[in-house]
């Protein structure tokens, strides 16, 4: 009967028994990466922007990256337009208001894979002191290993859409001025550590 017994709870053991998952961090290489956006001025002509200090990790359990978490941090004071007097005016309270709101994160919520290379990305965009759920469309350039490094690197280009008024965002600016819509986008290559 003890034996019985002893096959029973090592029976029960291997059943609630689990391997870990061995997560896999993928690091942003900021030299072959850029983070931007883009505004229409007076409906006629778009200007572009970026920030220049930023950090961003991808964590997935799966090669196929359907797991993933995307984490993404901007430094609100590293915005560029190529023009100072613009950049300073962004940095105003008119929009960013940087000194009071001086980061830009992104967190996802979800990522669903929809083909081979294409996913979904789902997550909560903050700043200007707002939060809000936003989804982009994010696709797989490539997957490589650097020659130098002998590290393997991958390269997603990340789009979507996102409005200004939702952030409460050059409010002053009625839309014959700045479009309300936002584009962002991001081509990045992330190094697994």
């Amino acid at each position: 009967m003890k034996k019985i017994f002893v096959l029973l709870v090592a029976a029960s053991a291997s059943l609630f028994a689990f391997t870990p998952i061995a997560l896999n961090t993928w690091t942003a290489d900021k030299s072959h990466s850029k983070v931007g956006f883009s505004v229409t001025h007076m409906l006629i002509s778009d200007v572009e922007g970026s920030f220049k200090n930023f950090e961003s990790t991808v964590t997935a359990s799966k090669d196929d990256f359907s797991d993933a978490v995307v984490n993404l941090s901007a430094d609100v004071n590293s915005v560029s337009t190529d023009n100072e007097k613009r950049d300073a005016h962004l940095l105003s309270a008119d929009f960013f208001d940087a000194e009071k709101y001086p980061k830009l994160t992104f967190k996802s919520t979800s990522v669903k894979k929809v083909s081979a290379t294409k996913f979904k990305v789902s997550g909560l965009l903050t700043f200007h002191g707002v939060s809000k759920p936003v989804e982009l469309d994010a696709t797989l350039r490539g997957i490589n290993t650097n020659a130098n490094t002998k590290k393997s690197v991958a390269g997603f280009k990340v789009t979507g859409t996102i409005k200004r008024s939702d952030f409460n965002f050059g409010t002053k600016y009625p839309g014959a001025v700045l479009s309300d819509e936002v584009e962002l986008t991001a081509n990045t290559e992330f190094i697994k550590n």
